[in-house]
């Protein structure tokens, strides 16, 4: 398994949407950005407009399980920011995964079968 790195730093996430490509989807939003490292980063955004902590918190750990469970299939090497939309709220597991992987394609940062390559 991959250790991947997180974003915390407010300037980085300001980096991000600014210079960043992006793919949304109804659920979420995504912000991708070379980062000329070996690794990949993710940093997740979670308004509080979305609910409480509680909400909030479910949000965040569904992201990250949805990026944990498909880290081999994504290209290493990018900064990315997860931001969760309000249909979040009510998604489980299996459609977070989906939807993930959507915005994933749409910037082409899926991995085809063989051998990691670019699709």
């Amino acid at each position: 398994m991959k250790h991947t790195y997180r974003i915390k730093q407010n300037y980085e996430f300001r980096r991000l949407y600014r210079r960043g490509k992006s793919a949304a989807t109804p659920f979420l939003v995504v912000y991708a950005l070379k980062n000329r490292r070996s690794f990949s980063r993710i940093g997740l955004t979670v308004s509080p407009k979305l609910g409480g902590a509680v909400t909030r918190n479910r949000i965040k750990r569904l992201l990250r399980e949805a990026y944990r469970l498909h880290e081999d299939e994504i290209i290493t090497g990018y900064d990315l920011i997860l931001v969760a939309r309000v249909r979040m709220v009510g998604a489980n597991c299996a459609r977070t995964e989906r939807e993930l992987l959507r915005a994933m394609k749409k910037l082409g940062l899926v991995c085809s079968e063989n051998g990691g390559e670019k699709a």
